[in-house]
């Protein structure tokens, strides 16, 4: 079902077009541009809410700056469906985020226009500062750079870094900052307050509009220009003594806040801003979901990416099942971590931006003064939870795999080199699906095994993940724990079953076989059980060991399994170069055992976006290939 654009959007393909439009036209090719994200998102899914946010910041940088000449960097990326749709890709569009389709977030390799590659937060001023210090170097002075952040985003402490930077580099920089109050859940923290302020201070809009008053007579003054922003400047500087702008002490010219809604306010405000030399940040304030009143009215996190939906009604479609299905890992951590903390009062909960993503939103409802949001930013997260830990306090420290790898010289530092007992528990191993490479959590055993004071383990179902949990809230003065899990539904609808300690280091033997044995950790073992199922039906035996840690191993296993095995297969759903595979085969080459081994995981590339079952089938270990290569390792034996 293809999705026909409104008239005026018919017509655009490319920025170009969008500047031959008369200015009074550009009201209407934004209600036009937030209908078609409407109408695809509606049947085909993907995020929503972001996007309708900064549709007339879209038109209105297109039709001002030249891009992709000059440089525009989205953060977060979900922020850019209506960019991709005006730089030539609309009719691509309702591909978006399916297998073989457009990426959900912007991609260099994708097109010219999609300037750095934006899939986590908190990089564009960075990212947008080092194209225009290139600039700079090369002598392109007339060259823009724009970093439009939002979402959360400013959050971060990257952006911090950058905008540090910014204000010393005197570079063609603008920074503007989309400030809806919303990450995927509720903005946190004392920068949402300060920025709350700014927008409902009095005073700084009374100067707001004195400012822009003076800057629409810019052409007016010519050469002068410079020298009226400065007396702007100095006043707003010297009235508001006891309110100082945070920016402002960055050495940022700040601008704003404005109405990130009105289009043609926006086109006047950016084409003077063009204009003013030097790093400057406008304060764009908009309505996360804007223009669809559920959306806009709703819940914003429901609505941040609502899956499929009736775009009339607004309701949102769901799944209906015959029979009981297995619960999210996501929800049955939650869960099971507000049952750990109600047995043990020094149990606290940690998440970095994401209490409903990661179901920490459980435990903040019903424990608030336990479980900490502390914003979009991983590296505070850990070193936070490494500090609880120095005072007896037993941290659950929830981030998605792929976050995780932002906090890595925390974890390194802070965590294993003091020998700190943190637990960490990894959302979203293995692959995300439509979110592609930039959230697929394909590297955390690799990079986390070759850790000292670090013990690594991954949970084949739901009961094993909450024996997990159980193990690691216990009490212990030393060493870290990751628990891995991946994304979407386990294996078992009747889940709440009694906590049982699982001894550290131990996997544990689901079957036995005769030539060949299949080692298996984590969620992707399940697709083992149905392979031996159904070879064992056709009088083929072979054996399956749940490992369950990849550090530290299970070496009385591995002995077992070495000195009545000579063929092995390996099975994990992360990175296999350092993996889990070659921790097996260290262990085989350090006790001299001789074996035939296949290692089957995520290969070393760049994994794009689509379904799980798709993008293991494409790797290479989904059941279908795991019962082949059983059966590859069997055939010289029948021969």
């Amino acid at each position: 079902m293809l999705i026909t654009p409104g008239p005026l959007l018919a017509k655009i393909n490319s920025p170009d077009d969008v500047k031959k439009l008369d200015q009074a036209q550009l009201v209407q090719l934004c209600d036009e541009l937030r209908h078609f994200i409407v109408d695809n998102v509606s049947v085909y899914g993907g995020h929503f809410g972001a996007s309708l946010g900064v549709v007339e910041l879209t038109v209105a940088l297109h039709y001002v700056f030249n891009t992709p000449t000059d440089q525009l960097v989205w953060d977060v990326g979900h922020q850019a469906y209506g960019h991709k749709i005006l730089t030539g890709r609309k009719e691509k569009f309702h591909t978006n985020r399916l297998y073989g389709g457009i990426s959900g977030f912007p991609k260099r390799s994708e097109s010219i226009f999609d300037t750095f590659g934006v899939g986590h937060s908190s990089t564009s001023v960075s990212a947008a500062l080092g194209m225009a210090v290139a600039s700079k170097y090369l002598k392109l002075d007339s060259k823009q750079h724009i970093a439009v952040i939002g979402d959360g985003a400013m959050t971060g402490g990257m952006a911090f870094e950058g905008l540090n930077h910014a204000g010393v580099s005197d570079t063609n920089l603008l920074i503007i900052l989309n400030d809806n109050c919303m990450s995927i859940d509720p903005n946190v923290g004392a920068l949402k307050d300060y920025l709350t302020d700014i927008t409902t201070s009095h005073t700084y809009n009374k100067l707001k509009d004195e400012v822009w008053n003076l800057l629409g007579k810019l052409s007016t003054f010519g050469k002068s220009a410079q020298e009226i922003v400065s007396k702007v400047e100095n006043g707003i500087k010297s009235t508001l003594l006891s309110q100082s702008n945070l920016f402002e002490s960055l050495n940022l010219r700040y601008f704003g806040p404005v109405d990130g809604h009105d289009v043609n306010h926006l086109v006047h405000i950016l084409n003077d801003l063009r204009d003013i030399k030097g790093p400057k940040i406008l304060h764009c304030v908009t309505v996360k979901g804007k223009g669809y009143g559920p959306a806009e009215k709703g819940n914003a996190t429901t609505w941040h990416a609502p899956g499929t939906f009736d775009k009339i009604t607004g309701e949102i479609h769901k799944k209906v099942h015959e029979k009981p299905q297995p619960p999210k890992y996501q929800d049955v951590f939650g869960h099971t971590l507000v049952e750990l903390a109600r047995q043990n009062d020094k149990i606290v909960g940690i998440t970095p931006a994401m209490p409903s993503g990661s179901s920490m939103n459980i435990m903040m409802k019903e424990m608030p003064e336990r479980a900490f949001d502390v914003g979009i930013a991983e590296q505070h997260a850990v070193t936070f939870s490494a500090g609880l830990a120095t005072q007896g306090i037993i941290p659950f420290c929830n981030i998605y795999s792929s976050f995780m790898q932002r906090a890595y010289d925390q974890v390194v530092h802070d965590v294993c080199i003091q020998n700190l007992p943190v637990n960490f528990c990894l959302d979203r191993a293995g692959f995300a699906g439509a979110d592609g490479p930039t959230h697929h959590g394909a590297y955390d055993i690799a990079y986390f095994r070759c850790l000292p004071n670090m013990i690594v383990s991954a949970p084949m179902n739901e009961q094993e993940l909450r024996n997990l949990m159980y193990t690691a809230s216990l009490p212990r003065t030393e060493k870290a724990f990751s628990i891995r899990y991946p994304r979407g539904q386990g294996v078992m609808p009747e889940w709440r079953t009694p906590l049982e300690e699982i001894e550290i280091g131990k996997g544990r033997k689901l079957r036995d076989g005769d030539d060949v044995a299949i080692l298996t950790i984590g969620h992707i073992g399940n697709y083992a059980v149905e392979v031996c199922d159904r070879l064992e039906k056709q009088g083929i035996r072979v054996g399956h060991f749940d490992m369950r840690f990849v550090k530290p191993l299970d070496a009385q296993l591995l002995h077992e399994i070495f000195s009545s095995y000579r063929k092995v297969i390996t099975v994990e759903d992360g990175c296999v170069q350092g993996g889990f595979g070659s921790a097996v085969l260290e262990f085989m080459a350090d006790n001299n055992y001789q074996a035939e081994v296949r290692r089957l995981g995520i290969p070393d590339d760049v994994i794009e976006h689509g379904e799980q079952l798709e993008l293991q089938r494409d790797c290479g270990f989904d059941a279908g290939h795991i019962e082949k290569t059983v059966l590859s390792l069997l055939e010289p034996v029948s021969k």
